[in-house]
């Protein structure tokens, strides 16, 4: 009898031990923190993080393998479209090229609120403010993923136009060491002439023209706030582009210059609005290198 009850509890006690083992390795799949942060730890990626109340409002991480608080800087990259289209996943087509460029960073690309051309919502500051909301949220996770506080940011078009925006205006919100623009609108005024396209567009994201509405045109400008105090800044543009014209980015040259500020200004030769899959690795390996001397 004694026996038999002596079974009875080990295999109670083997199911139980077989579950906690089960649950254990159910949450380590499933946990959106790092369970090892005293060792090394490997890639991790984590898609649609929420870092905010609207639909749209998510990010994916891409952690390196060996990453700590003191030796992993971050990428943050805010992907085109105008500011009417477009998604995080853009990222993935520069992902290879920009881990390679940058093999100790981490990186996250972000959703954010997009203009309807349809009802007129999601006029700006919204992307701003979600650049922003984002940014804090990162900053709150920055422990748990282990990385450094230190922040890059980095866009193409409608995503440059951010990236520069946050840099200049907002820098105190996030450690910003560094930002990289793609072929970006710097100066809406002076952009709103170009085409019409960019009339129609700059209308509803604005809510009138530059003569109607100067103030807003210079505050949603990138340019409107360089000053000796701007991050370090890396810029590319084509010199063919027909949809942002490359004096936007000449008109951002001269400002810096003035200001002092240490950047570089990249002309792409008979390129346009995006460049060959062949000429981006090139481009992030000179931004590798102009990163490296500027938060060092």
């Amino acid at each position: 009898m004694v026996l038999r009850m002596f079974r009875v509890f080990n295999h109670f006690f083997q199911k139980i031990f077989l579950l906690l083992l089960i649950s254990s390795y159910l949450y380590s799949c499933t946990s959106n923190g790092d369970e090892n942060p005293t060792g090394f730890l490997p890639a991790l990626d984590l898609f649609d993080q929420s870092y905010g109340r609207e639909r749209i409002q998510v990010l994916d991480v891409y952690l390196p393998a060996g990453r700590s608080t003191d030796e992993t800087p971050l990428v943050i990259y805010l992907h085109g479209g105008a500011w009417i289209e477009g998604s995080k996943e853009e990222f993935t087509q520069f992902r290879a090229a920009l881990s390679s460029a940058l093999p100790d960073y981490a990186f996250v690309a972000i959703n954010y609120s997009l203009y309807n051309l349809n009802n007129g919502s999601n006029k700006f500051p919204t992307q701003q403010n979600d650049v922003i909301e984002a940014i804090n949220y990162i900053q709150s996770k920055s422990a748990d993923w282990n990385i450094s506080d230190q922040l890059i940011l980095a866009g193409a078009s409608a995503g440059g136009h951010l990236a520069l925006l946050h840099s200049y205006k907002h820098q105190r919100i996030g450690n910003i060491k560094a930002v990289i623009a793609f072929f970006p609108p710097t100066d809406l005024a002076k952009l709103y002439d170009f085409s019409l396209i960019t009339q129609l567009g700059l209308n509803g994201l604005i809510g009138g023209s530059p003569q109607d509405e100067a103030d807003a045109y210079a505050i949603n400008s990138p340019i409107t706030y360089v000053n000796s105090n701007s991050p370090p800044t890396i810029f590319f543009h084509g010199t063919s582009d027909s949809v942002v014209p490359i004096s936007q980015s000449e008109l951002l040259k001269n400002s810096l210059i003035e200001a002092n500020v240490f950047h570089s200004f990249i002309k792409i030769p008979n390129q346009g609005h995006g460049f060959t899959a062949a000429t981006y690795p090139q481009l992030f390996e000179q931004a590798a290198d102009f990163i490296k001397i500027a938060i060092n």
